[in-house]
């Protein structure tokens, strides 16, 4: 061997290879732990410490967040169960009212519905006090009713008797109907039918032209201030062969009419002659309403002979108020009797019947009950 400290060859060193390789060498000796693992572990430890430690302390911040929340949660819900347990206080107070109420209602309803039953069995007492009363006698009202119904119709049938005045009687027709049917009687039912037959038949007689004409002779009346009369002074017509056309040539040499202050009789008589016409108008209006007609006919004549003597004939209004009045002439009124008096007869002698009916039978009279002396 050699000291050490010198450098040894390489044959040495192969020498010392081949050697150990030969010799069973000794167990390696452990190798101390390094110190930079161990600083990480430690690092790693810590880190994760403070990792649990953030998320615990974060874990009971939010645990005490939740439970603050709850808490004001948990007051609120307190207060509204204590408003709730107030307004079902309230509410039961108010129920308790109402039915106090509603118990009084009842009652008084019942005490109004015994009062109503109370009332209608007097009601139905007195209805059939009052029927029994009005099946044996007639009421006053009803006997006042029935003499208005009487004089209704006896003033219309003598106005159509003595003035053939058919509308007249034909109102007085329909207010003893209406009169009539005030009355409270079955029995003079069929008297407001046999009312009603007499004055549809007086409804019958009348024209329906009737409206038109005295139209037309209202309006002639009108015009008639306005038609011209027959010139003054006309030449006698020497063709006439009448007598009195002889007569008047033979005179008209002899005697001339006229007044005072010189002029011709025929002005003064203008207005006359208008007067006598409107007059004949208005006796043909009479006429045509009393459904007269022979009297319809003279008047209308007498106007149209008026029109046609002293009124200028050939004027066209005259003309055509001549004939308008032809045309008239031929609407003659009708004139065919009604029979009345059917219905005043039956009406007396329902009232005659009611009046048999009505007398009292003569009673066994019962002694009054005297008073006992107090």
């Amino acid at each position: 061997m050699k000291p050490p400290g010198l450098p040894v060859s390489m044959p040495d060193m192969d020498e010392h290879d081949s050697a150990s390789t030969t010799a069973p060498s000794p167990r390696a000796a452990p190798r101390p732990p390094s110190r930079g693992g161990s600083i990480a572990l430690a690092l790693l430890l810590a880190v994760i410490a403070l990792l649990t430690a953030g998320y615990v302390g974060w874990q009971q911040w939010r645990q005490r967040s939740g439970q603050a929340a709850d808490a004001h949660a948990l007051a609120a819900l307190q207060q509204r169960v204590s408003a709730l347990e107030t307004t079902l206080a309230s509410v039961s107070g108010g129920r308790a009212n109402l039915a106090q109420r509603l118990d009084a209602a009842d009652q008084l309803d019942h005490n109004l519905q015994a009062s109503a039953q109370a009332q209608g069995d007097r009601l139905r007492l007195l209805e059939e006090a009052v029927g029994k009363l009005s099946e044996t006698t007639l009421s006053a009202h009803d006997a006042t009713l029935l003499d208005e119904t009487e004089s209704l119709l006896r003033m219309a049938k003598s106005r159509y008797d003595l003035f053939h005045d058919a509308r007249g009687a034909v109102r007085a027709y329909a207010l003893a109907a209406q009169t009539l049917a005030e009355v409270n009687d079955g029995a003079f039912a069929g008297l407001r039918e046999s009312i009603e037959t007499e004055r549809r038949a007086l409804l019958a007689t009348q024209p329906t032209e009737q409206s038109v004409a005295l139209g037309k002779l209202s309006a002639l009346r009108d015009e008639l201030p306005g038609l011209p009369l027959k010139p003054l002074d006309t030449p006698v017509d020497a063709s006439a062969t009448g007598a009195w056309a002889r007569i008047g040539r033979a005179l008209a040499g002899v005697v001339s009419v006229q007044r005072d202050n010189g002029a011709p009789l025929a002005i003064a008589d203008a207005r006359f002659a208008r007067e006598l016409v409107a007059l004949d108008l208005a006796q043909a209006q009479a006429a045509l309403l009393a459904h007269d007609p022979r009297a319809w006919a003279g008047a209308v004549q007498r106007a149209s002979d008026g029109l046609a003597t002293q009124f200028d004939t050939g004027n066209d209004a005259v003309q055509q108020a001549r004939a308008g009045l032809k045309q008239l002439a031929t609407a003659l009124p009708h004139n065919r009797p009604v029979p009345l008096g059917a219905a005043l007869t039956e009406l007396r002698s329902l009232r005659a019947l009611h009046t048999l009916t009505d007398t009292p039978t003569p009673a066994a009279t019962t002694p009054r009950p005297t008073r006992a002396a107090r």
